[in-house]
This record gives C-alpha cells, structure tokens and sequence, in this order.
C-alpha cells in the first residue's frame, strides 16, 4: 500500500531534514509516526500525499492518499466545500440540475449523483450539522475544521489514509468519534500524534529521528516497553563506561606514582654510585620519556572512555538529563484560594445550564473539563480575575497564580531565552546562577542568545518551567490550558515529571485524558453550557 525508498528531504535552504528514509505499510495497517518536534513528520505526511517533493528517493502508494493536515489557521481562505474538495463537483451538480448539461460539467460530475447527500451524512456524523458549505474555513474554530477534513474521510472513501496529529483540538466527544473510526475501520492509516489514547489503537509504532525509522511492532504500551529496555541498556552502558574511566584514571595515576617511586629511587643509587652529572642527567632523561610514553597510553585511553561516555550521555532522553529543582508553594494546604457562589457567565444571556457554586484550596488538582464552547476559558478568566462573572459572586484570596496556555504566553517573543530568564529573575540571582538554572531545562550556551519567537512548543514549555524555578517564589497556583496540544511525547512526560514534582495547587484544562490520570487530578468539575 505504501513504500518509501531511499527517501530524502531538504528543506528550500538545503538543510537536510530527512536522509535515506526506508518503510513499508501493508494494506489495512494503522500505523503511528511518532518522534520529537522537528524530526519530520508532518513533512513526511505532506511527503506521502505529494505536496512536497523529495531531493531524492521514491514514494509508492497504491492509491491517492487522503491528508487531515495538523490545523493551525493555513486553510482559512478556502470555503468548506474547496477544504472538502467538493467544490467543483457540486457546482456542476448544480449547473446540470439547472439544465446546464455540458460535457465539461458531466465530467466533473463523474456520475456522482448522491454527492450531496454523502456530504450531509458526513458532517452529521461529524458533529457538523447545518453547515453552510460557501462559509469560509476561518469562521470555524479549530475542532471544527478539523472535523470538515475528517468529514472528507467519509465522502470520498480514500484506501490509504494520513492523519497529522487529528486530536490536537478535539473535545472529549469530537476525539471518542476519532477513536471509534481508527477502531473500527480497514483503511490503512500513517498517524501523526502525541495522543497516547489514539496512539493504543494503531498496531505498529514507527519513530523517526536522525538515524532513519525505527520499527516497533505493536500499539504504544509495546513500544514504551521497548524503549525502556533500551533505556536501561544504555544506562546500564553509561555505568559500565564510568566505571571504566574511573579504573582508567586510577591506573594513570598509579602508574605516573609507581613511575616517580622508581625514578627517584634510580636517582639515588645513582648518586650514592657516584656516577657523572652528564650521565645522570641522560638516565633522567630516559626515564621522563618513558613516563612520558606511559601517560600518553594511559590519557589516550581515558580520552577514549570519555568521548564514548559523553556520546552514551547525549543519547539519554531528555528527561533523564533533567533537573527540576521546583519549590514548595508556601501556603498552609487547606486554605481558600477562590470560591464562586451562583455564578454563571456570557454576553446578555448565561453562559452554563446551572449557576456554578464552588470553591479552590490550597494543594488541590482541579480538571475543567467540557465539550468546545462549554466556556472553560472564560471560567479560567474569572477564576484568574481577568473577568468578571455575568451573575452571583467570587472571593479571590491573595495569592501568586501562574497562568500557562498553550501557546506559553507568558514567554516574551521579543527576547531570547537568557533575556527571558533574567526577565523573571525577581530573587536576583547571579549570572552564573540563571545560566545553571537555564543549564539543568537543557538550554546549553548555544541556545542562550536563541529568539524566543523561533522556540518550538517544547522549548517554550521548558523555558517556562525554568522561569518558575528562577523567579523568587514559588507560585501557590498553577493554571494550565490545554497544555499538551502543541508537545511530543517526549516533552510530554518532561511537563508530566515536572508537575509532579511541583507541590501547590493545580487547575488545568484538557482532553488529553491520560495526561489527567498522570497528574494525578483529584477532583473533576464539568461544565454544560445552555
């Protein structure tokens, strides 16, 4: 269904992104394109689907791929029936029902008579009913365009599917939708996504990096076995590397001792013996070169046992380089941070079905949860006291609130990442210190004069923990907001680790149901809007 030859990409600037790429996909597969963000994926898909083309190599398909693109606004000029690709055939439909009966029209419509009713069938299933297919893409809000291309599944009924990341702004009903039809169907699908709930449903996971495309029979539980064995392979290679240098080191430094011994021994006798100065200074020559010689072997070898063990320590993950350092939120667990009494929200007219009475304490792990449109952002907004309820009342307690979305807002683009550091850095810590802090969330030297504007989603989310940790408190409540839409799994289980390790109150909007159960929220509270 699907093989990639010697596949190579570079991008306009010629930057290699993709050498000498090898896979094959059977028919009926569903499989996962997993890797960190930049390594190509979504490049790959456009790749398969031919809107890009390689520098080199082949792509075969055993028929015309249907691309779900990721969804961040590049459609918004086309219509929902150009996004379908419908445009043209129902144009002709139409011309031919109003006696327009041309050759040209008769082949555009290619005898596809029930056109209109598989479209409405479509975004029926889809969630998308009443949609007026002339209405612009960029009216729609992101789970909604998503759902049109998915709705184009249905119409045209392509064998070989591509999805990039189709998740990413789905609510909890619009994604069991998604789930069920991966499930269910024998299309043969290429995924792309960080949605772990998806990503148990496919039956290969593959993941691109540098080194080509790695193979990895079985769903995504597998595959996490897998790459923790590798895990504790190579750490177990890290060990046995450091143990080496250390007896390495410790032979070099017995040697040049034991070399010394003898030497000054040497120098001794040879005195007592009473041999010529001229003489002695050649014997003392000799015996310099020869240590010489000696620490040469020994420093060559523990050169090489260095430059292997920084090699083993550049391939661990990223988490395992990692060291948080978060403090402790300093208010007494139990204490009131907001309450809310009748309150309901919206322009003129209440927002939620019922009034929302409820209160936020100190320590706890709060999920919002609610379909798109429920008004969960505008509930933040109150809570944050960026806005005010339409009725009932609130009590803000005072108290330090870090706010993080999904676009990592609070990272001024205008300033590079050490900027950005010294920006938050309100206990006044020395350079050095920050330059430590920004060392252990994995920006070395060369990332410190780095734009902020040019980070990806991860380096953001990273850079924005680092900030938590440089800034003179620690905050008493952390709001995240659909903080996973724009990670890799990788970046993931950072943000996952890091907020396990952080010890206040956590308020946090999500459909990523197994990043909930890993922060381990206590206490659910849904919204229903009218």
């Amino acid at each position: 269904m699907l093989t990639l030859h010697n596949l190579t990409y570079l991008h306009p600037n010629r930057e290699l992104l993709l050498d000498d790429l090898y896979l094959t996909v059977n028919k009926h597969e569903k499989i996962a394109l997993v890797g960190n963000n930049g390594s190509g994926k979504s490049t790959l898909l456009r790749i398969i689907a031919g809107e890009l083309q390689p520098a080199a190599g082949q792509v075969k398909t055993g028929s015309l791929p249907y691309l779900v693109p990721q969804i961040f606004g590049q459609y918004n000029h086309l219509t929902i029936a150009g996004a379908l690709r419908v445009d043209r055939r129902l144009h002709a439909l139409q011309e031919i029902l109003t006696g327009n009966v041309s050759e040209e029209n008769l082949a555009l419509l290619n005898d596809d008579w029930t056109i209109e009713e598989r479209i409405d069938q479509a975004l029926h299933h889809w969630q998308l009913p009443d949609l007026d297919l002339s209405q612009k893409l960029g009216t729609l809000s992101g789970g909604q365009k998503t759902k049109v291309f998915l709705a184009g599944i249905t119409i045209h009924q392509p064998e070989l599917i591509l999805l990039d990341e189709p998740s990413n702004h789905l609510d909890s009903a619009g994604r069991q939708l998604l789930y069920d039809f991966i499930k269910n169907t024998g299309k043969t699908l290429v995924v792309v996504s960080h949605d772990r709930q998806l990503l148990q449903l496919v039956n290969l996971v593959c993941e691109l990096d540098k080194g080509g495309i790695s193979v990895y029979g079985g769903n995504y539980d597998f595959y996490l076995q897998q790459k923790e064995s590798e895990r504790e392979a190579l750490n177990r290679d890290i060990q046995n590397r450091e143990k080496a240098l250390r007896k390495a080191e410790e032979k070099e430094r017995e040697t040049s001792e034991r070399q010394q011994k003898l030497d000054a021994r040497g120098r001794k006798k040879q005195e007592k013996a009473g041999v010529a100065r001229i003489m002695i200074n050649t014997l003392r020559n000799n015996a310099e070169n020869s240590t010489s010689r000696l620490k040469s072997v020994d420093t060559e070898k523990i050169e090489g046992i260095s430059q292997e063990l920084n090699e083993l320590r550049s391939a661990r993950p990223d988490l395992d380089r990692m060291k948080f350092g978060f403090d402790h939120a300093a208010l007494h667990k139990g204490k009131v941070l907001f309450a809310a009494t009748e309150v309901n929200a919206g322009y003129g007219a209440p927002l939620w079905k019922e009034n929302l009475t409820f209160q936020i304490t100190s320590g706890e792990r709060i999920a919002i949860r609610g379909t798109n449109g429920s008004g969960k952002t505008t509930l933040l907004r109150i809570i944050l006291g960026t806005a005010e309820p339409l009725t009932g009342t609130v009590f803000r307690a005072e108290s330090r609130t870090v706010y993080i979305d999904q676009d990592y807002s609070l990272i001024n683009p205008c300033l590079n990442v050490y900027a950005q550091a010294q920006h938050v850095n309100t206990s006044a810590l020395q350079e050095h210190e920050v330059k430590v802090r920004l060392s252990r969330f994995l920006f070395t030297k060369d990332d410190w004069d780095k734009p902020c504007h040019a980070l990806s989603g991860g380096e953001k989310m990273r850079l924005a923990l680092c900030c938590l940790t440089i800034s003179s408190e620690a905050p008493d409540m952390i709001v995240l907001d659909e903080p996973t839409n724009n990670l890799d799994l990788q970046n993931i289980e950072i943000l996952t680790a890091a907020i396990h390790e952080y010890r206040g109150t956590l308020l946090v909007v999500s459909h990523d149901e197994v990043f909930l159960r890993q922060v381990e929220a206590d206490r659910i509270l849904s919204l229903s809007p009218r």
